[in-house]
């Protein structure tokens, strides 16, 4: 098995299909709102650097920032991807988070003046059945009725929620590359990576030699995935270049001894090294948490107050100088709850 976070896979997958302008263009025009597609210069997307989610979220979702123009003027298409397995209630107000932080990276360059670019926000869902979701910011929140007069002092928008659970595996349109990774994420859900779509000869001799050795790699870190019949999926594919980059792959996991440890499983060391180091990441993320919060509400953080919290190594005391940095009025103010 592959030695790598399980949620770093579902990531690396992610971005290896769609961060291709040309594969996120071809996938989104399909499932955009035909009048929204219709007025975008998909010519002009370029996806653009950063991720813009909370650090304690980035082993849960990803995204993409892409710029283009749409009836002349700079819009921002904002692609989030989900891969919890359960739906998550708080997702507009997460989005709405990203965005004003998306519009303050817009902010610092000098010479951009108002208006803002809108940004069309994106969901793609690897959930595994349908969630049924309103997606709007004023869902979560309590009205007496359309007509209800505080809500003019609610800002509002609407999102576009793209889950794969509902897509046919034929339905998915991209380039060759992205389509496979759709595929993929698709059928890891629904415990379909041996079937027929994820191995569609046709499709496999257009994609790209890095991305399918990439597939495969993600297929071989799938605890639910057999070995002997992927092995025999991989024998018998059609394409010479494929069928040997997947078997040399299949071929050096089990020299590694990497896929006798999963059939066989997991040893107690490499189990509690495994959670030694995902603790680590999560103190790691929860730390990072609390700088972004500080840097996002008062500036640059003095040299000695970022030290003082690179040395903190408890999760929950960093989860309560979170908060704190949230409702802190001044740095100063923070720095006492230290």
């Amino acid at each position: 098995m592959p030695d790598e976070d399980p949620f770093h896979a579902h990531d690396r997958l992610f971005r290896a299909g769609l961060s291709n302008p040309a594969a996120a263009a071809a996938f989104l025009i399909d499932r955009l709102p035909p009048e929204v597609a219709a007025r975008i210069d998909w010519t002009t997307l370029k996806l653009e650097p950063g991720s813009f989610v909370d650090p304690d979220l980035r082993l849960a979702e990803s995204d993409l920032l892409f710029s283009a123009k749409a009836d002349g003027r700079e819009i921002s298409i904002y692609v989030l991807f989900e891969h919890q397995s359960t739906r998550d209630p708080y997702l507009p107000m997460r989005l709405l988070r990203y965005m004003v932080r998306i519009w303050h990276r817009w902010e610092l360059t000098p010479e951009n003046r108002p208006p803002y670019p809108q940004i069309v926000s994106i969901v793609l869902a690897q959930n595994g059945s349908v969630w049924n979701v309103d997606p709007t910011l004023s869902s979560l929140f309590s009205f007496t009725g359309p007509d209800d007069p505080l809500r003019r002092y609610l800002p509002d928008f609407l999102y576009e929620l793209i889950q794969l659970a509902a897509l046919p595996f034929d339905a998915i349109r991209s380039t060759p590359d992205g389509i496979l990774v759709l595929r993929l994420l698709k059928a890891e859900r629904s415990g379909e990576l041996l079937t027929d779509p994820i191995w569609d000869d046709e499709l496999l001799r257009m994609v790209l030699l890095d991305t399918f050795h990439l597939a495969v790699s993600y297929m071989y870190s799938r605890d639910s995935v057999d070995n002997d019949a992927l092995f025999h999926r991989i024998k018998s594919i059609g394409s010479e270049p494929h069928r040997t980059a997947a078997m040399t792959l299949a071929q050096k996991l089990h020299q590694d001894g990497r896929l006798e440890g999963r059939q066989d499983g997991i040893q107690e060391g490499f189990k509690s090294g495994e959670l030694k180091g995902r603790m680590e990441e999560r103190t790691h993320s929860r730390r990072q948490s609390v700088l972004e919060a500080l840097d996002l509400r008062f500036g640059p953080i003095p040299d000695g107050l970022r030290d003082s919290i690179e040395a903190i190594a408890d999760p929950e005391k960093l989860r309560a100088l979170h908060r704190a940095a949230i409702v802190s009025d001044s740095l100063e103010s923070f720095a006492a709850s230290l």
